[in-house]
């Protein structure tokens, strides 16, 4: 197959899936978006917004469209660790022998909808670490593969924060992306109410089963980036770094940490998926700014004269965007 048409076939692969998706989910196009993108790109995804906007309803939808194994699991303060990866329980034989036998938990499955998940303890938010970096867990002294293709999709509300963890800077860099639901518009919750207060329940169709998603993740990863290209990548990543020779103003001023390697690393690969799904084999400077805001935004760690003034890490990120030029010589010219 040529790469021509690889490309088409991801186009498409990528267009039916939104499409599918459209069929529950009103709106929301960034989010659905950022969602599809961070799955072909093999990471996971952070959902922030207020109840009832769809959050989990989304990721339910994603997982009817993939064929892939699903399992839920609803963050409370009293989740445990061997609640999520699994323990050894004592069965006995018709013989009336006993042994150990691991009883695998929800995190073996393919997608992983993690509700609510900052309501869970620092003990029980910490066995998802090794989960979602390494795609293994370590129970009874033994490591264990978790299933591949394998995504953690999260939600969190970002109010009544009584009762809640926040999740550690550890565990936030390990997502994607993180995507912020807003609210719909008027026209979008009218139709909101149609579907969902009518009879009727619109159905999906499974579009994508595992091996097929593992050759496009595959084919993102083939993309070639041009040296300014990655150049500009890195300089966005590095302006973010507080109290650096490459550090913006804005960044010195209002954080305390910049983005990680792993920022530049959703950078790119954010970047990549984008080209393929505008049916292009290569990286512009669009496709980076594009994904700049749900790649990094948790990844900077704001300052107590930030939270003061009200500034946000989107903020920032847009100052780094305007600011950093595409070509530097250019800008120094």
């Amino acid at each position: 197959m040529s790469t021509e048409q690889r490309i088409a076939g991801f186009r498409q692969a990528y267009q039916d899936l939104r499409t599918e998706v459209g069929k529950v989910i009103v709106g929301q196009q960034e989010i659905v978006e950022g969602t599809l993108t961070a799955v072909l790109g093999g990471g996971h995804v952070l959902l922030e917004g207020v109840p009832g906007l769809g959050k989990t309803l989304l990721v339910r939808t994603l997982a009817d469209v993939l064929d892939l194994s699903f399992n839920r699991v609803q963050f409370t303060p009293d989740l445990m660790p061997a609640d999520i990866i699994g323990t050894n329980l004592v069965m006995e034989t018709p013989e009336g022998r006993r042994h150990f036998q691991f009883q695998h938990g929800p995190v073996f499955a393919h997608i992983i909808l993690a509700d609510e998940i900052n309501r869970a303890t620092p003990k029980t938010q910490s066995a998802m670490l090794e989960a979602m970096q390494e795609r293994q867990v370590t129970a009874a002294g033994e490591v264990r593969r978790l299933p591949d293709p394998f995504f953690v999709l999260a939600t969190q509300n970002p109010i009544d924060q009584e009762g809640t963890y926040p999740l550690p800077e550890a565990q936030l860099d390990r997502f994607f992306f993180k995507l912020v639901v807003g609210y719909p518009t008027g026209p979008e919750l009218a139709e909101v109410l149609n579907r969902t207060t009518r009879a009727g329940q619109a159905k999906v169709a499974k579009v994508l089963d595992g091996p097929r998603l593992l050759e496009l993740q595959a084919l993102v990863r083939e993309v070639p980036v041009a040296s300014h290209v990655q150049d500009y990548a890195v300089r966005l990543v590095l302006a973010t770094h507080p109290r650096t020779a490459t550090a913006l103003p804005i960044a010195s001023k209002y954080l305390r940490f910049g983005s990680s390697p792993r920022g530049a690393q959703t950078l790119m690969l954010g970047a990549k998926v984008r080209a393929l799904t505008q049916g292009r084999f290569n990286v512009s400077f669009d496709d980076l700014q594009a994904v700049a805001l749900p790649a990094l935004r948790h990844r900077l760690i704001l300052n107590f004269e930030a939270e003061a003034e009200g500034v946000t890490t989107d903020l920032v990120i847009a100052q780094v965007l305007k600011e950093v030029p595409r070509d530097p010589a250019a800008a120094k010219a």
